[in-house]
């Protein structure tokens, strides 16, 4: 079992920036592939940024240059720093994991956190 925990969402004007934290709990974190998705009002989720168990990472195109995924194993913590933020960057947050990276990337992971609120002012 994997329990996540987001934070570090807020209310930032255009071109800020934003760190947000996934803690996770469970000793087999290292071994997850994690990844960070969000969902804006009326839109369907979308993949933001995802990162194998060897620090591989993968970008959607809307994000590619502005946010940078990472992930400190040893206290099972994945972040997504989040630069030059747009309005069309608002959007509740998730963090989720799965053992096998290509589930992952599909959404079809079991494991999700709360999500966090991130709104970008024009």
């Amino acid at each position: 079992q994997v329990q996540l925990v987001e934070s570090g969402g807020g209310l930032v004007q255009a071109g800020g920036s934003l760190r947000l934290s996934c803690a996770a709990s469970g000793r087999t974190f290292s071994s997850y592939a994690m990844g960070w998705f969000r969902q804006a009002p009326g839109k369907e989720r979308e993949l933001v940024a995802s990162i194998n168990w060897s620090g591989i990472t993968g970008y959607a195109d809307s994000v590619k240059g502005r946010f940078t995924i990472s992930r400190d194993n040893a206290k099972n913590t994945v972040f997504l720093q989040m630069n030059s933020l747009k309005p069309e960057d608002t959007a509740v947050y998730y963090c989720a994991a799965h053992p096998i990276f290509p589930l992952l990337l599909q959404g079809k992971s079991d494991y999700w956190g709360q999500g966090t609120q991130v709104t970008v002012s024009s």
